[in-house]
């Protein structure tokens, strides 16, 4: 028999018409409408996408905790750092002007002094110590010491305290094995002194008789934790945390518990710090955790430790989480309704978007607003372009007025620095003539000096006449023709038409400073300075011209490179004045540089003449 078919041909057990679906198509017929199912598809994607996001935001949120507060610390600890090393330059310096002292050289190793004019030099010396002690609150001892009996203590009588070898002490014994260099002692106490024992660090160096080389002294110098304290407690990291210094040995430097720690209260991990080849750790005692950050000086070789309190750095990281959670379901709220808008109805809207995003995504903002009736997904989408546009060209606009003012902050900022070394050298000059009781040429220099810095830096204006600028050149050459007496002559020769024109300040003094430090100084006679001013067409042209020791070729090719700051000749610079010039006027202004070895420098400052509505301004 054959097999039994029904009367529509199909085979017995299958639904007639029916067949098989795709199983993606019968998910989405559950919905009544595409908007549905987009609404649905796409809200689940954004759920599970936003889930990711917030564990993986909890997940890394400790590691970046601890990235930040190590970044930051970092910087907060290599301004201290520089801060230390400025602090105990300026000790140095003061060692060194203690040893180099000719009266200390003819206290020690002068045998032909008479007994009064060794008493002479003797108050002489405790007056210079006097006044160091009574400007530096920092400092309890300063002294030189020859032997356990031939000693110069303080401003007073002083005395060595006769139950210590002094020249057994640490600090005497690296400064005479070192001749060339400071030693810095570790923190410890003060015993060399008679009845005086304070913690101190001890900062020592040798003084050398220049006569028989052999035959020393020993300069040295105490001090206390005022200032590395104030800066330590600037620098330490939230309520609980504190910051402390070791030396290259791990000796204790300096640290706020220092007590504690020489009683035996207290521990660190110094030894571990040293070993470790990062530059921050944690360590877990007592059942609390402390994050250790470091860094080396190289000019000291110490080490500044910064020591936070974990539970500190987390302090927050509920209030974190509950953000995270609360973020979440903001964004899940506005992606559930920006996905309901996006389903409504996706038409000829969406071309005319189109289009307007091309221009703005060509640079062109304006003009570019879409306007869609009706009150649905597109409208919405539109509005919210339209309002983008708009903060975009706000956005655009502000960037061009902060880089604008950005501009005016650095003009400020690079005219703002001052050469340090020229300030001690003008006051150690006036001293050195009040001394002498040159009262006529200390008041010229004092004159002078104020007119310089009443110009510098009591006048906050950013352009000053070419005249205002040539009296404080002239104050300036003054002050340097006192101090270099038969080195230095200068002229000034610049034409009445252009002393009215108008300049941006600190731009020609730079240039003469260059003219004396690097020309005129090394020339072993007088040297001359000419500076002198005129008019061509629509320029201005200064030429600061000098016929000491000039350059070579190669030495002009790269005078306007970046270097560093050098506060001991020229504070502010070549680059910076150029920088300054081409800023405020444009590429086509600025320096000049003419130059032979052996014949001089020259150099031209260009600038436009001053329009008539900038000199209202």
């Amino acid at each position: 028999m054959g097999m039994k078919r029904t009367e529509t041909g199909e085979r017995p057990g299958k639904t007639p018409g029916k067949k098989r679906m795709n199983p993606v198509r019968r998910f989405y017929n559950h919905f009544k409408s595409i908007q549905t199912a987009i609404l649905f598809t796409s809200s689940a994607l954004i759920i599970f996408a936003i889930l990711i996001v917030v564990v993986v935001s909890l997940r890394y949120t400790q590691d970046e905790v601890y990235a930040n507060a190590v970044s930051y610390t970092e910087r907060l600890l290599s301004q201290l750092n520089t801060d230390v090393d400025s602090y105990i330059e300026y000790m140095e310096n003061i060692s060194d002007m203690v040893s180099e002292n000719a009266d200390v050289q003819s206290f020690f190793f002068n045998d032909s002094l008479s007994d009064e004019e060794l008493e002479d030099v003797k108050n002489r010396i405790q007056m210079q110590f006097d006044t160091i002690l009574q400007s530096r609150t920092d400092i309890y001892n300063i002294g030189v010491i020859y032997s356990q009996t031939n000693a110069l203590i303080n401003g007073d009588d002083t005395e060595l305290n006769p139950n210590v070898d002094v020249t057994g002490e640490d600090w005497y014994q690296n400064a005479i094995a070192n001749p060339d260099a400071f030693y810095i002692s570790s923190s410890h106490v003060q015993n060399a002194v008679k009845d005086c024992y304070k913690w101190v660090i001890t900062l020592s160096s040798v003084v050398t008789n220049k006569s028989n080389p052999q035959e020393m002294a020993v300069v040295f110098i105490d001090l206390n934790y005022s200032s590395i304290s104030r800066l330590c407690e600037d620098n330490s990291t939230g309520t609980e945390g504190y910051v402390y210094i070791i030396d290259a040995e791990g000796g204790i430097i300096y640290h706020p518990q220092q007590q504690l720690l020489y009683g035996g209260l207290k521990t660190e991990h110094t030894s571990d710090l040293l070993e470790n080849e990062e530059s921050y750790t944690i360590f877990s005692e007592n059942q609390s955790s402390h994050l250790y950050i470091w860094s080396a000086s190289e000019k000291t070789g110490w080490v500044v430790v910064s020591v936070a309190r974990t539970s500190e750095l987390f302090r927050n990281s509920r209030q974190t989480q509950f953000i995270y959670c609360m973020t979440a379901v903001i964004l899940l709220v506005v992606a559930v309704f920006i996905s309901s808008l996006v389903a409504r109805q996706i038409t000829k809207p969406v071309q005319a978007l189109r289009d307007s995003m091309e221009r703005v995504q060509q640079g062109h903002l304006e003009g570019n607003q879409v306007v869609v009736e009706g009150n649905n997904e597109i409208s919405s989408l539109t509005n919210s372009f339209n309002m983008m546009s708009r903060r975009i060209e706000s956005l655009v606009e502000q960037n061009r007025n902060e880089q604008e003012e950005k501009r005016r902050m650095e003009l400020r900022a690079l005219q703002s620095q001052i050469n340090p070394h020229f300030l001690y050298n003008t006051l150690d000059s006036i001293i050195w003539m009040a001394e002498s009781k040159k009262t006529d040429e200390v008041v010229t220099m004092t004159s002078a000096f104020a007119r310089l810095m009443r110009q510098n830096i009591g006048n906050d204006a950013e352009l000053i006449s070419i005249g205002q600028e040539m009296m404080a050149i002239r104050d300036y050459l003054t002050i340097q023709q006192m101090r270099y007496k038969d080195k230095l002559e200068f002229r000034l020769d610049v034409a009445a038409d252009i002393r009215n024109e108008r300049i941006i300040k600190l731009v020609l003094q730079p240039l003469v400073e260059n003219a004396i430090y690097h020309g005129l100084k090394y020339k072993e006679t007088r040297g001359l300075l000419t500076v002198k001013g005129y008019r061509v067409v629509d320029d201005i042209f200064i030429e600061i011209e000098d016929d000491g020791v000039g350059m070579d070729e190669e030495m002009l090719l790269h005078i306007f490179e970046t270097h560093a700051v050098n506060y001991q000749s020229n504070g502010v610079g070549v680059y910076n004045v150029q920088k300054r010039l081409q800023l405020y006027y444009g590429p086509d202004y600025g320096l000049t540089y003419w130059s032979e070895a052996g014949k001089g420098t020259c150099v031209t400052v260009k600038i436009p003449i001053t329009r008539v509505d900038e000199r209202d301004k």
